[in-house]
C-alpha cells in the first residue's frame, strides 16, 4: 500500500506539468527495502518534467522523498529516456 501513494503521486505531479498527460507511466519495482520508480512521459516533455538544470526533476525527487519518509520508507525516482 506504501508504494501505490507514492507512485500515485509521482503520476499526478507528472501529468499536471506535461502537455500530454496521457502519455504519463509510473512503474514501481521493489529493490530489498527501498521502492524504486521508473517515470515514462512523451519525449517532447521530458524538457519539462526535467527543468532547466534538472531543477524540476530535483524539486519532484525532493517531494517524494519527503512523501516517503512519513510512510517510513526509502524511493528512488528514474525518469526513463523515451526510445
Amino acid at each position: 500500500m506504501k508504494g501505490e501513494n507514492l507512485q500515485d503521486l509521482v503520476e499526478f505531479v507528472a501529468q499536471s506539468l506535461v502537455d500530454e498527460p496521457e502519455d504519463v507511466k509510473v512503474d514501481q519495482y521493489q529493490r530489498g527495502s527501498t521502492i524504486q520508480l521508473e517515470l515514462n512521459v512523451a519525449k517532447a516533455d521530458m524538457g519539462r518534467v526535467i527543468g532547466r538544470g534538472g531543477q524540476v526533476a530535483n524539486a519532484i525527487r525532493t517531494l517524494l522523498k519527503v512523501a516517503a519518509a512519513r510512510e517510513g520508507t526509502r524511493v528512488n525516482l528514474d525518469i526513463v529516456e523515451p526510445s
